[in-house]
């Protein structure tokens, strides 16, 4: 029988010459070719550096020590070279800023096309078919950095696309998409993978991956696989909370309800999981709950006053928002994407000027303010962090806030010190900023404002890139700080929240 593998790990340990652990511990796996894989694990378990091992990016742009083996189409990865490895597996990246090439929508997506000296009309043929089957055809002159996070999501995976290569490794394409457009981007993966491509996605958001089938979810613990099986028999086992890792909503909810789940009940999706059997235990429980009122905020905080806004002067992209914020809220600001979201959050903090209307806190009018004097005010945690981060250690970038403020040095050390204990960072309190994940990344420039004790905090997708542990941990302490006075404004697409 012929061997149709193509990706084969082999008793394979990767080490980044700045750790003294290895990333990934013997590591035996096989993809065959046409598979449609999932990875999933906790932020920081290896999911992005095994990635990275397949599309050659682990050695040749990330230093390591490598034992064992890894092929790719029969090629063995360490003595191949990036070119060759880039040409089999076409990557979409976590960061779409970090992938863009071109000055305009169009251009990125040609890139792979200039490379392989496709004649121009063919070129423009082709660009434009797939940025029409990822819904981008109308941006196709619009500069990528000025998108959406989801609109960049897409762009990014329009510029794999196009190179038709046969592997495609996709590391959380979901992670800045809201539920409608995820959905999208799954059934046009889906897609993808019918043209007998082998797809290997990482994501945390399993229930929106698993939107359609995949073959086998391997996963991820501190850098071991700890299974490799069935959709079905994964999110039976139990495993997936043990290790960070999100269920889907509905199978929590049969768990509340104290409800065994089994392979057989067909978990994987919620179109084939068989509810009827647990029917009984779902009415007892809901039958025994109930939904308490929240009490009611109190003294209007902060006021917004008719804004609209445009980026281009013809668009408008916020148009006579109006709306209250009161002290002690939590709340959530939802929207498809492109929606003008981040926008309006960017037009609160001072980094836009709007085009007409105010913003009242306490009610007085901040515009007469500077980025830095309404920083006192609200702070903001942004949805990508590599726009944020400017140290290159986490304790001396979580602690820059301060510094700038002029805080006493041994004040400094104990606010971070205990706003790295809230996030989960201060074991890694002395650790360079580029060995972290990007969950890590994440939970880096949340510290960094939390630190600072902002009347208002604003958080720009806070979940993106979080595995469930981290994500848990998160919310629960924005709840507590939220019960003690804290408003709090986020910006999500996460129905989870």
């Amino acid at each position: 029988m012929k061997d149709d593998a193509v990706i084969r790990f082999s008793d394979f340990s990767f080490k980044y010459f700045s750790q003294k652990e290895p990333t990934l511990h013997n590591i035996n796996l096989t993809i065959h070719r046409g598979e449609k894989v999932l990875i999933a694990g906790p932020s920081g378990c290896g999911k992005s550096t095994l990635g990275n091992c397949i599309n050659g990016l682990i050695p040749f742009a990330f230093k390591g020590e490598i034992t064992g083996s890894l092929t790719v189409d029969g090629i063995e990865t360490k003595n191949a070279s990036l070119f060759a490895l880039s040409a089999k597996v076409g990557t979409v990246l976590q960061d779409s800023d970090g992938q863009f090439i071109g000055l305009s929508v169009g251009e990125d997506i040609a890139f792979a096309l200039e490379n392989d000296l496709v004649p121009q009309e063919t070129m423009k043929e082709k660009v434009r078919e797939i940025a029409g089957i990822v819904d981008m055809e109308k941006y196709i002159s619009q500069n990528p950095h000025d998108l959406s996070g989801g609109q960049k999501q897409r762009v990014s995976l329009a510029g794999v696309m196009v190179d038709d290569a046969d592997i495609l490794l996709f590391d959380e394409p979901l992670a800045n998409l809201d539920p409608k457009t995820g959905k999208t981007a799954i059934e046009l993966i889906d897609e993808i993978s019918a043209e007998n491509k082998t797809v290997i996605i990482i994501e945390h958001r399993l229930e929106d991956v698993l939107h359609r089938p995949v073959d086998r979810i391997i996963l991820l613990g501190e850098g071991r696989i700890v299974m490799d099986a069935s959709p079905d028999e994964v999110l039976a086992s139990g495993i997936l909370q043990e290790y960070g890792v999100r269920e889907p909503l509905y199978l929590t909810a049969a768990k509340y309800a104290g409800s065994r789940i089994t392979a057989d009940m067909k978990p994987a999706s919620i179109d084939t999981f068989d509810v009827h059997r647990i029917r009984d235990d779902l009415q007892k429980w809901y039958d025994a709950n109930y939904i308490r009122t929240p009490e009611q905020p109190q003294e209007t905080l902060l006021e917004i006053q008719d804004i609209s806004f445009s980026y281009d002067g013809v668009r408008p992209t916020l148009q006579n928002v109006s709306a209250v914020i009161r002290s002690g809220e939590m709340l959530s600001i939802v929207g498809k994407n492109g929606a003008g979201k981040t926008t309006l959050a960017s037009v609160m903090c001072g980094f836009l000027k709007p085009d007409q209307g105010k913003i009242l806190m306490n009610g007085k009018d901040l515009s007469p303010l500077s980025i830095s004097e309404r920083a006192e005010y609200i702070g903001i945690v942004m949805q990508n962090p590599n726009q944020m981060i400017s140290k290159t250690m986490i304790f001396d970038e979580v602690a820059l806030g301060l510094v700038i403020r002029g805080m006493p040095e041994e004040e400094i050390k104990q606010k971070v010190y205990d706003v790295l204990k809230i996030c989960g960072l201060y074991e890694f309190r002395n650790w360079p900023i580029s060995a972290l994940s990007f969950g890590q990344k994440k939970r880096v420039t949340i510290a960094s404002i939390l630190v600072l004790n902002p009347k208002i905090l604003i958080l720009d997708e806070p979940t993106a890139g979080q595995d469930y542990r981290h994500y848990s941990e998160i919310m629960e302490f924005l709840k507590k700080l939220n019960e003690n006075g804290q408003t709090i404004i986020l910006i999500t697409h996460d129905m989870h929240l």
